[in-house]
């Protein structure tokens, strides 16, 4: 494995994370729902992403127009920016745990893979699988990255709850995933 292409491949994919729509939903859905769970959906949607982008990115973007990926990433955003909308009302006094700890891993899952596919991130990491002939090292450098940032953006949003109340902190996650929602369905249709 190439370990100067693991490293180049971690900082730009780090750096472009950072702060990102990912980043934030992770953190958000870490409040929502136990972190642990929502790690190994975000990690298995990420690892899926990043083996599509090595191996078959270009494939992929052919097969799958992005205006679909982004109409459907779009919706399910603005479903999820609902729910949890709906949802946080609950949490107050407890009814709505059983409802919000039924399928967190899927969730995670769902929401960063459709969220994440064709982003700029994977069209980076297929680009860089391109240039170098280092498909594992790029693969790495790429998941540890957004794996990285994903666990800052779930301890952050688990921070928060010690400072802002539970259901501020519900309502402002589905405010966010309602302005995910639109942006990814603006960008869906701009393009067009």
């Amino acid at each position: 494995m190439d370990i100067a292409v693991l490293m180049t491949t971690f900082g730009i994919i780090f750096l472009a994370e950072l702060g990102d729509k990912t980043q934030l939903t992770a953190m958000a859905l870490a409040i929502r729902y136990p972190w642990k769970k929502v790690f190994i959906g975000i990690a298995a949607a990420f690892a899926l992403l990043n083996l599509g982008a090595v191996l078959i990115g270009k494939i992929l973007f052919a097969v799958l127009p992005l205006f679909w990926i982004k109409l459907v990433s779009g919706g399910l955003f603005l479903f999820f920016g609902i729910t949890t909308l709906r949802g946080g009302e609950d949490d107050e006094d407890g009814e709505g745990k059983k409802a919000s700890a039924r399928g967190p891993v899927a969730t995670s899952f769902v929401m960063i893979l459709l969220a994440e596919l064709g982003d700029k991130t994977q069209i980076v990491t297929t680009s860089l699988a391109a240039q170098h002939d280092s498909p594992l090292a790029v693969f790495t450098g790429s998941t540890l990255a957004l794996w990285l940032v994903s666990l800052i953006g779930i301890f952050l949003g688990r921070q928060l709850v010690r400072f802002i109340s539970l259901s501020a902190i519900h309502k402002a996650a589905g405010v966010l995933f309602l302005v995910f929602g639109a942006v990814v369905l603006y960008q869906a249709f701009a393009v067009r």
